[in-house]
């Protein structure tokens, strides 16, 4: 087995202890509460989140690129989680509770699975990042969320504050470095689809809207009168 980041630095250890200490304290609900929320609840949040961005992205006067950016979230965490697969095999680390007694471990079934990095902690980030990139108000929500999934994970004493900052990390980088890329593939799709019957998928507005916002014309190229903006007709009436 790797010893790297087998042993961990006095801080590392002594914040684990502390936090997890805490649990010691709580009453029970209120350590079932935060298994939960560490183990379920904040990814939960986290999916309603991008379901409200996708919502509020379609309504964009830019909806094929909002969407787009949307899109990359899901895609985010799932090459992030890739990216860990390697990480955690060469860095073998096991859990703390294995190394280190006295703490209160909140959840079972965690003993055969390694420590670094925080998968949980990595896939909140990753969210957190992509949605931030595309709508800055959710974003900043998913972080807060991000941040309290972190410190959930070392609460429930599965995870040493290391792991917690290197899933953000390896999410943060993998969000960023690969936007760009993801962007180039996703707009053109997403522009794509607003020519099909699939459009209210990408965007909320009347039809056509994705075509570059050109009108329906009737017989001889004249625009159609029920698609006649009223403020235009308004202001040739007025001429």
């Amino acid at each position: 087995m790797s010893t790297l980041l087998a042993d961990t630095t006095n801080p590392d250890l002594e914040l684990l202890y502390t936090v997890n200490g805490w649990a010691k304290a709580a009453p029970g609900w209120l350590d079932a509460l935060v298994s939960w929320t560490g183990e379920y609840g904040i990814l939960l949040g986290l999916f309603a989140l991008c379901a409200a961005a996708w919502l509020r992205a379609r309504r964009r006067p830019d909806a094929p690129v909002a969407v787009a950016g949307v899109l990359w979230v899901p895609l985010a965490v799932a090459l992030a989680e890739l990216a860990n697969l390697p990480i955690a095999a060469i860095v073998d680390r096991p859990r703390p509770f294995l190394d280190h007694p006295g703490l209160d471990v909140l959840v079972a079934g965690k003993a055969g699975t390694h420590s670094f990095v925080s998968d949980h902690a990595t896939m909140s980030m990753a969210v957190a990042v992509a949605l931030f990139l595309v709508d800055r108000q959710l974003g900043a929500i998913a972080g807060t969320l991000a941040a309290l999934q972190g410190f959930c994970r070392v609460f429930m004493g599965v995870h040493y504050p290391t792991d917690v900052l290197g899933g953000y990390a390896l999410a943060t980088a993998v969000a960023l470095l690969l936007a760009p890329l993801a962007m180039a593939l996703l707009v053109p799709l997403c522009h794509a689809v607003t020519r099909t019957a699939a459009a209210p998928l990408v965007t909320a507005g009347p039809a056509g809207a994705g075509r570059g916002g050109r009108r329906r014309r009737g017989p001889g190229g004249s625009r159609h009168p029920r698609t006649e903006p009223t403020r235009a007709a308004d202001t040739d009436l007025a001429a």
